[in-house]
């Protein structure tokens, strides 16, 4: 399995939160309410893991986040603690060769470089 690099992840996390800091700044203001962009970083991971596997930065860089048992997307449940352990900044301790860091483990959520030959399967 293709375990992506440290860079790549930082670069779809990062995508990401511009996104969030942009759709923030339509209800609240962003630099000065700190609490807006993680909310929506909550909101919009726990949705596009949950249901897609991936969030719209992660699809930019070409990556997935998937169950780590069956390769399907977690649901709802499993992304919300993920995106809450991520939000928190819970360190990604890696310690393995598949780089799964604790809200990986926690989550049961494994991520990848994305294949579109595997979705359409």
């Amino acid at each position: 399995m293709d375990t992506p690099s440290y860079t790549r992840r930082f670069a779809a996390l990062m995508a990401d939160w511009i996104l969030c800091l942009l759709i923030s700044g339509l209800f609240a203001r962003p630099m000065v309410d700190g609490w807006a962009p993680v909310l929506v970083l909550i909101v919009a991971y726990t949705f596009f893991i949950g249901l897609f596997g991936q969030t719209p930065g992660m699809r930019l860089l070409g990556l997935t986040c998937l169950s780590y048992d069956n390769g399907q997307p977690v649901g709802i449940p499993r992304a919300f603690v993920r995106a809450v352990l991520l939000a928190l900044a819970v360190p990604a301790l890696i310690n393995d060769s598949e780089k799964r860091g604790l809200h990986d483990r926690a989550s049961g959520t494994l991520i990848r470089r994305y294949d579109p030959a595997i979705s359409k399967a």
